[in-house]
């Protein structure tokens, strides 16, 4: 049986400036996710009001390390103990994740909410009744295969981020194969490669949240 996870019974949310633009950001254990939160919330809490929402099965492990690195105050960083596969409470049941960013919203108005999916598979997807852009990270020691073998992640996420490319030599993945396969399965959708370890500013990621936030704002 095939499920179409690009239909949801969530409504959009609305658009324009009245509340903070919402990224999801999802992806397989251990591509980078929270790294990439952290570079982002360390990038971006000078200039926005920035709160974090993160998601394990039974830990508050992604939070904690956020915690423990500072990049926000801790309490604009929530954590959801999901007890279920990560993609349920990011798309089929979002009830969980829905009040965690109301409870962030109430206190702190924010500018920018990031909602961190725990690691799942290729078919992961949010809910667009949860965020507005989603974020979708992979890494390089999948092997190249990756983009081509697609999947809702890869495919119909806003942006694509292939991490540690500094390790592509070593587990023997071509760039340029994932960059075509990319280009050919995304329909035009932007693809970033990066290595936060070794470029923790991602300039490419920062400055498509900024857009994506203008474009919204720019609506109201």
């Amino acid at each position: 049986m095939h499920l179409d996870h690009a239909k949801f019974d969530y409504a959009p949310l609305p658009a324009g400036p009245r509340r903070g633009y919402r990224i999801g950001i999802g992806g397989p254990v251990g591509g980078g996710k929270t790294a990439l939160v952290a570079a982002l919330c360390a990038q971006l809490r000078d200039e926005l009001s920035v709160v974090v929402v993160t998601n394990d099965i039974y830990t508050e492990e992604d939070a904690e390390f956020l915690r423990r690195h500072a990049v926000l105050p801790d309490d604009r960083i929530r954590a959801v103990r999901t007890g279920c596969c990560p993609h349920t409470a990011i798309r089929d049941d979002i009830t969980a994740n829905l009040a965690a960013v109301e409870e962030l919203v109430a206190a702190h108005d924010p500018e920018l909410v990031l909602v961190e999916s725990g690691g799942d598979n290729l078919t992961a997807t949010f809910s667009y009744g949860l965020i507005d852009a989603q974020i979708f990270v992979v890494d390089v020691a999948g092997g190249d295969k990756v983009p081509r073998k697609g999947g809702p992640g890869v495919i119909r996420s806003d942006l694509l981020v292939i991490n540690k490319v500094d390790l592509a030599p070593l587990v023997g993945a071509d760039l340029e194969v994932m960059r075509t396969d990319a280009e050919r399965v995304r329909d035009g959708r932007p693809t970033v490669f990066t290595s936060i370890r070794n470029q923790p500013e991602v300039p490419e990621v920062v400055r498509w949240v900024r857009e994506k936030r203008a474009a919204l704002v720019g609506t109201g």
